[in-house]
């Protein structure tokens, strides 16, 4: 809402022909500060024909901002079957950090999300994780909008297989299907329980929400912890085999994928399979590349024209 909300101040983009709002995950940004934006966003829009709002849970009330007339109410949560496994862990001390490290060893080198609910918490399980070489993201409220990017960036194209999180995750980004997520800290609320598990098992794929429980720790009522998880001693996660590359183009500059890709195949000389997911910006552009394949390339490739415009690649 806050993105939306600055274009229409800057009054980059007509509001003419919008005819549709959809206001995903409103009772969330509501929840995290976002009214004023989303007030502003209503009020800017003046020839709507109808608004959507949408939410993985069913709402105590919908804000008289929106001024819905005559609503239909239409609820999804019923159809289909989800294939959700929740499977508790057993931690042998409160802290729960080295239990993490071996849950994660157990399961491998499979993409997800470790749920915090508290910032400190991620630094102390980040600097942990960092000593055991596994390599992860984090994402919290109080970051910066470019770092919280980044984080997303990098878990999407494969540099962090993991994302360690506060509920600010839950909902809302845009990231691939997962294969599990980690609740490290207990959810409060049955709907943030709900929203956390939303990440995995989505569009009928399989996926499974760990419960860590630290030792003498009670499991709240909402949560079944009776299918428990045998963790096995298994190696370390593997690190991952690719970084990200920052490239000083993006659409601005009518740089598309195809000519990233073009750049570091020809010049470049990139075997196929060590470029990874591309991602465009408006300013700036992102690569994953292979690291066995890094140093070279940004040697061949970093300051050299790109479409009509010299291009600075860096490692981020």
């Amino acid at each position: 809402p806050g993105r939306i909300a600055d274009h229409l101040r800057r009054e980059t983009f007509s509001t003419v022909a919008i005819r549709t709002l959809v206001l995903d995950e409103f009772d969330k940004s509501l929840e995290i500060g976002f009214e004023t934006e989303m007030l502003y966003i209503t009020d800017q829009l003046h020839h709507l024909e109808s608004k959507i709002l949408t939410s993985a849970t069913e709402p105590n009330n919908i804000p008289k901002f929106v001024r819905l007339k005559n609503p239909v109410f239409i609820n999804h949560s019923n159809k289909g079957k989800s294939q959700l496994k929740i499977k508790t862990v057993l931690s042998s001390s409160r802290d729960k950090i080295e239990s993490l490290v071996d849950l994660l060893s157990f399961i491998g080198n499979e993409p997800g999300i470790i749920f915090c609910n508290f910032k400190d918490s991620i630094d102390n399980i980040s600097e942990k994780l960092t000593e055991n070489g596994i390599s992860h993201g984090v994402f919290y409220g109080g970051m910066e909008q470019i770092d919280r990017e980044m984080a997303l960036i990098k878990f999407r194209n494969g540099t962090h297989h993991l994302l360690l999180a506060t509920d600010l995750a839950a909902r809302g980004i845009d990231i691939p299907e997962l294969k599990f997520i980690i609740h490290f800290h207990l959810p409060s609320k049955e709907t943030e329980f709900t929203h956390r598990n939303g990440r995995t098992a989505r569009m009928n794929s399989n996926g499974t929400a760990y419960v860590l429980k630290g030792k003498n720790e009670d499991l709240p009522e909402f949560i079944n912890g009776n299918n428990i998880e045998k963790v096995i001693k298994s190696p370390l996660p593997l690190p991952s085999v690719w970084k990200t590359l920052f490239i000083t183009g993006g659409r601005r500059d009518k740089i598309s994928k195809g000519d990233i890709a073009g750049l570091f195949f020809k010049q470049g000389k990139l075997k196929h399979d060590q470029l990874g997911i591309i991602e465009i910006k408006q300013e700036f552009s992102y690569a994953a590349v292979k690291i066995t394949a890094l140093k070279d390339l940004i040697e061949r490739v970093d300051n050299t024209k790109l479409k009509n415009k010299k291009v600075r690649i860096s490692e981020i």
